[in-house]
């Protein structure tokens, strides 16, 4: 009998240790003003209030390079894992930002467009406010030269051409931050979050890891040419539903098959191949931008596709799909896919 009780804490252990930490949380700012957009904004006030958050419930807060290379490494992260950025640079990241993350001691990332900087763009930080913060430990990284839709392909041009610009557009950026900063971490925020299979590849290619702005954790097995961040201003500054997201964890997808993340297939369907054991599939809820519930079917034991009832709207939209861990009570797994549909 005690053999038998043995066995089974045996098992037990063993079964929460396949699911170990093995994922984080990156959070996407831009401004924090309460006088610019609403939708892309948040007090300082608000900003204060999901620091403390962090603070309090013991939030591991890292430098985003220690992340990364700690999850492409397979290694394992500490509970609650999280990374801090804000794209675009941003003044009153300057004036509002920096001084209250210094108040916490919290790092982050900025991710910034070298040539609107070099253009002295008056609403985006110069590069000395940027070495200052470089200096006190701010990480800067890529965000395209200029803030363009990199996957646009313009009218007359090949894909060769389109390939050749768009290198050389990464690569002047990267080379610019690396002259005014120092820094050379191979990271890209793409513009808008947008990305498509051909800038993925071209991301690949040149070493890069790509990072969007759909919702999700990121672990081990995530595709490091689409990472997602949790947006955290405007309608999703909001604590109540922000606790939820920096609790959840990311899904091991053994594959992932879908047309293209930009495509003029609508409604588009994506096909997702699940390792189990964590969750129960009748849990599994999908949900669609501006339509309510996607419809899941089950393929096979662990695949699943998920598909719209009706034609999504021209332009950004996503699919959030997330079940409840049967381990970790209250938190849940949350998987994004997102799209920008064409005419």
């Amino acid at each position: 009998m005690n053999f038998k009780k043995l066995f089974h804490c045996v098992l037990s252990v063993l079964f929460c240790l396949s699911f170990s930490v093995k994922s984080a949380i990156i959070l996407q700012y831009h401004h924090v003003s309460e006088t610019l957009p609403a939708v892309t904004s948040i007090s300082a006030e608000d900003f204060k209030e999901h620091l403390n958050y962090l603070k309090q419930h013991d939030f591991n807060v890292i430098p985003l390079n220690n992340l990364l290379d700690t999850l492409q490494q397979g290694q394992q992260l500490p509970d609650k894992t999280v990374a801090i950025t804000f794209d675009d640079g941003y003044n009153n990241n300057y004036d509002q930002a920096a001084p209250i993350l210094e108040a916490f001691n919290f790092p982050y990332t900025i991710f910034v467009n070298p040539r609107l900087i070099d253009e002295g763009k008056g609403y985006v930080m110069n590069w000395d406010k940027l070495r200052e913060l470089s200096k006190k430990g701010a990480l800067i990284s890529n965000h395209s030269s200029q803030h363009e839709y990199l996957h646009h392909q313009y009218k007359d041009e090949s894909n060769a051409e389109w390939k050749a610009r768009i290198k050389k557009d990464i690569l002047f950026s990267q080379r610019r931050i690396k002259e005014e900063i120092g820094h050379d971490f191979k990271y890209l925020a793409y513009p808008y979050g947008e990305f498509n299979n051909r800038l993925q590849a071209l991301v690949k290619n040149l070493g890069f890891i790509g990072i969007g702005q759909h919702s999700g954790a990121i672990g081990v097995n995530s595709d490091f040419t689409r990472l997602p961040r949790f947006p955290a201003s405007g309608f999703y500054s909001k604590l109540d539903t922000l606790k939820t997201k920096l609790n959840s964890r990311a899904f091991t997808i053994k594959t992932l098959t879908y047309s293209d993340s930009v495509t003029n297939e609508n409604p588009p369907t994506i096909s997702i191949k699940f390792e189990m054991g964590d969750f129960h599939k009748s849990q599994l809820a999908c949900y669609i931008s501006g339509i309510g519930q996607a419809q899941l079917s089950w393929v096979t034991k662990d695949t699943v596709t998920v598909h719209s009832p009706k034609k999504l709207n021209v332009g950004r939209s996503r699919f959030n799909c997330t079940a409840p861990s049967k381990t970790h009570k209250g938190s849940y797994y949350w998987f994004s896919q997102p799209w920008v549909i064409t005419q």
